[in-house]
C-alpha cells in the first residue's frame, strides 16, 4: 500500500507545535478534521481511542518515531497523516528517545489488512535511514508529501 492512498497532503503538519503525547496526537487528528478526512463530532472519540491504544504500548518504535493509530467506525476507508517535530517530544518510546517523526492512522475497524498493509509500509520505508533524514529535514508539506511521492515510486536516494 503506498503513502498516496492514505495520506492525505492537506493534513500533514511540517512543524507541529504540540510538547507531549497528547497534544501530538490531538493536533494530528485536528489536522485531519480540517482536512475534511474526518468528522469534527468524532475528534474526541478518535483521540480517545488512540490514547487508549498507547495504554497498551508506546507506539513510538525507536530512532525518533511514531505510529499512532487505531481503528474507529466513524471513518469508512484508511487515512492518515505526518507530522514533525523539530524538538522531539516523549512519547514513552522503546528506546527512551524523544520522538521526531510521526505517523498516524485511522482505519474502519472492518478493514484489518489495509491497517496493516499501511503499517508495513511505514515500518519498511522507516528503516531506511536517509528518507528518515530527508523527512526529518523536510521544511514544509510540499516537501514531505515530494519525498512520500518518492517513497512510493521508490526512488530515495
Amino acid at each position: 500500500m503506498k503513502f498516496s492512498e492514505f495520506v492525505k497532503p492537506e493534513a500533514i503538519r511540517a512543524e507541529l507545535a504540540a510538547t507531549d503525547k497528547d497534544g501530538v496526537i490531538r493536533e494530528l487528528v485536528g489536522a485531519l478534521v480540517e482536512s475534511g478526512q474526518i468528522n469534527a463530532a468524532e475528534q474526541d472519540g478518535i483521540v480517545k481511542a488512540i490514547m487508549k491504544r498507547e495504554e497498551l504500548g508506546s507506539t513510538g518504535i525507536g530512532r525518533g518515531i511514531a505510529v499512532p493509530h487505531t481503528k474507529h467506525p466513524s471513518v469508512e476507508e484508511l487515512v492518515g497523516t505526518v507530522g514533525i517535530s523539530v524538538e522531539g517530544v516523549d512519547f514513552q518510546s522503546l528506546d527512551g528517545e524523544k520522538v521526531q517523526l510521526f505517523f498516524l492512522l485511522i482505519s474502519p475497524p472492518d478493514r484489518p489488512g489495509d491497517h496493516l498493509r499501511a503499517l508495513e509500509n511505514i515500518s519498511r520505508q522507516l528503516r531506511d535511514e536517509t528518507f528518515c533524514r530527508f523527512l526529518k529535514n523536510s521544511k514544509n508539506s510540499g516537501d514531505i508529501t515530494e519525498l512520500l511521492e518518492e517513497a512510493d515510486n521508490n526512488q530515495v536516494a
